[in-house]
């Protein structure tokens, strides 16, 4: 494992569709989430020397855990945080508010990586496993539902990352 790899770490999570609040963000469980977010990369930064952070874009909790990093690295040196986007057109079909937002995120990421220049069907298989193969952990939101969070995490044990699950909360 290089250096860079052993200092990764990569992040899975759902969409606003499969999130018990949708887009709501103001809901306790949401606050919560990204709490649980916040102090998931500040350890694994304190205690595994985690330096740098990738993350897919997508809407939803991708964009939380971006979110938390840009202010994990406002606290704390040497912090780097990648966008690792599927496709170029990834937002196109956005919200304008959430395409202002992913904009915003993605020109304050330290790096950006394009996967696929126009959109293919496998460019999100191929973003996740991008992620996946340049990590140590990966950081999983998972509901147990199918999809491409079910993927990358059994993708992420093929590979033997270190797989930290945040707390599912369905209750308020």
């Amino acid at each position: 494992m290089t250096n860079e790899r052993a200092a990764s770490c990569a992040f899975t999570g759902h969409r606003e569709s499969k999130l018990p609040w949708g887009s709501d963000e103001n809901d306790p469980r949401c606050l919560r989430l990204k709490r649980y977010m916040f102090d998931a990369v500040e350890a694994l930064y304190l205690e595994e020397g985690v330096r740098h952070f990738i993350c897919g874009m997508a809407s939803g909790t991708d964009l939380y855990f971006c979110e938390a990093v840009l202010a994990l690295r406002a606290e704390r040196p040497g912090v780097t945080v990648e966008a690792a986007i599927p496709c170029e057109g990834q937002a196109a079909r956005w919200s304008p508010a959430l395409r202002r937002r992913y904009d915003r995120l993605v020109m304050e990421c330290d790096r950006r990586t394009l996967v696929s220049r126009d959109y293919t069907p496998d460019c999100m298989l191929r973003r996740n496993r991008y992620m996946v193969d340049r990590s140590r952990f990966l950081i999983a939101y998972y509901r147990g539902v199918s999809g491409g969070t079910r993927s990358t995490i059994r993708y992420a044990q093929q590979q033997g990352l270190d797989l930290i699950y945040l707390p599912v909360e369905d209750r308020v």
